[in-house]
């Protein structure tokens, strides 16, 4: 089975349950992406950190953000990993939600195997393959910024989808989170740049405001956990825990990622920067129309 197949069973309803003997409380029902932010997570759930923290979480893994949106705003979901503008959108049309961390991220920017293109400046003008008003367009818009170049957006919701039309030269560029960037290098896809070589950073772990309420303590265990697994991952090799990623959809190709020296870090706050410069990027999309603050969209009181 490949890589999508695995993702797609996934996608069509795979939850990952705590063990038995879990707290009585109700789980933590959390959403995830098939990317490198997710990994802490599976970790923490397989490793045994979450039910020895007295926390029960509930994980589903999730094709594309909209999927992902759906069953937050359907009331299904406690918490996914998400950005900023994610947040930001929920608080405009009134569903509460709050951000309550970062998450370890690096958005690549790529062109197809058949464009002949190795540089920014060649991208100019070219379509790129990014999902509009989340964090993908947002990278790629100051990417593009920074090099003075423009590209032609267009929408493929769908991971997969993305990933197959850009191997198929259907599309010029695309930007892609790891570990799925490193297999697309590793099948002839040019590397452009990044998000994190150019300073830029948007996703966050975010809940429901009820569950934030309700469940302090839980939300408090479920980041002593995650912590201990960042810990695990930066002092375990990869091949010992790779098996279990590939059951969660992930490519062989983790496995040599995670050993290239990938450092992942402890959750932290949203920092004001990354705050205001989301924000203000929203405001000019139109997709948010009131001055949000920080405070009113993201806490720090549930970090170790």
């Amino acid at each position: 089975m490949n890589l999508f197949s695995r993702l797609s069973l996934l996608t069509l309803g795979l939850v990952l349950l705590s063990p038995l003997g879990a707290q009585s409380a109700p789980p933590l029902r959390f959403g995830l992406l098939p990317a490198e932010s997710a990994i802490p997570l599976i970790v923490a759930h397989e490793k045994g950190f979450f039910a020895a923290q007295g926390v029960a979480v509930e994980l589903t893994m999730f094709q594309s953000p909209l999927d992902r949106n759906i069953v937050l705003q359907t009331g299904k979901s406690d918490g996914a990993i998400g950005d900023v503008m994610t947040v930001l959108a929920f608080k405009e049309a009134g569903l509460a939600v709050t951000a309550a961390s970062d998450i370890n991220e690096d958005f690549k920017l790529l062109a197809s195997p058949g464009a002949g293109i190795t540089t920014l400046a060649q991208l100019d003008g070219k379509d790129v393959s990014v999902v509009p008003n989340f964090a993908l367009e947002y990278i790629m818009d100051r990417i593009a910024q920074k090099a003075g170049i423009t590209y032609k957006l267009v929408n493929i919701p769908s991971i997969p989808a993305r990933f197959e039309a850009l191997m198929a030269n259907r599309l010029t560029g695309v930007v892609f989170t790891e570990p799925q960037a490193t297999v697309l290098v590793a099948r002839g896809a040019k590397l452009l740049g990044g998000s994190q070589e150019s300073g830029l950073k948007a996703g966050v772990l975010l809940f429901t405001d009820k569950v934030l309420a309700e469940q302090p303590s839980a939300v408090q265990a479920f980041y002593r956990a995650y912590n201990q697994a960042v810990a695990f991952i930066n002092s375990t090799p990869a091949s010992s825990y790779a098996a279990t990623l590939v059951k969660y959809g992930f490519p062989e190709a983790i496995t040599a990622y995670l050993g290239s020296g990938v450092r992942y870090k402890n959750a932290a706050a949203v920092t004001p920067a990354m705050f205001e410069d989301i924000a203000a990027w929203c405001r000019s999309k139109g997709t948010v129309k009131k001055a949000w603050t920080l405070a009113e969209v993201a806490t720090d009181r549930f970090l170790p």
